[in-house]
């Protein structure tokens, strides 16, 4: 049975995985999975049902009944559902749920890209492609502070810029899954790189890992 090809794709809080991701997915007529909305669609259930954010076996039924077809970016994209969803991210029971949900769904024909924390490392680590998308600290607190700002909303960029560091930090030193790049990762920093030289480079890469599959 030939798995179906996935593409791998991790990396820090606003490095540009996300919009990069997408793009492949389009470009490679694949299906594409959001995995840090899926978390925060958890923390998000909660919050509507009034229940408390440390209670693991309620946060794990919740993540039993996310619908990974039904995930709103827009909704999902709140400041304060991020915060909620950073609480339940780390609980060990969440996390076998929705590996289990993310495994499944990087089974998707004819392909997927699944971007998230421990993607290359942990949901697929045989993934033929992955790619670690990076940047400095502060030009990702810098594209946040543009984003919030071109939306018409308020924003304080060194509240922004620590914010960064404290996600890095929590991200890269939590004892389940680590953020990290998998060892046979293509690295991609996009501190200094349009997001089309980005789309180029990471196309690259992938249409030599399709070639090798072919």
């Amino acid at each position: 049975m030939t798995i179906p090809f996935t593409i791998a794709i991790d990396g820090p809080a606003a490095a540009g995985k996300g919009t990069l991701s997408r793009r492949i997915a389009d470009q490679y007529g694949f299906h594409h999975l959001d995995t840090g909305l899926i978390y925060r669609a958890t923390a998000k259930a909660l919050l509507d049902a009034g229940l408390p954010l440390n209670d693991e076996a309620m946060a794990e039924a919740m993540a039993r009944k996310v619908d990974l077809g039904g995930l709103d970016r827009a909704v999902l994209s709140k400041h304060e559902i991020g915060e909620a969803a950073s609480k339940v991210a780390v609980m060990p029971a969440v996390r076998r749920v929705l590996v289990e949900a993310q495994r499944a769904f990087s089974l998707k024909e004819p392909g997927t890209v699944l971007d998230g924390r421990d993607i290359g490392t942990v949901i697929r680590p045989d993934a033929p492609v992955k790619i670690y998308v990076t940047a400095s600290a502060e030009v990702r607190a810098k594209r946040r502070y543009d984003e919030i700002a071109d939306a018409g909303g308020k924003a304080d960029y060194q509240a922004i810029f620590e914010d960064v560091k404290r996600r890095d930090e929590r991200d890269m030193g939590r004892a389940d899954s680590p953020l990290r790049p998998a060892e046979d990762a293509h690295l991609l920093d996009t501190s200094e790189m349009s997001i089309e030289a980005a789309f180029q480079a990471a196309k690259s890469i992938i249409d030599a890992a399709l070639s090798r599959n072919a």
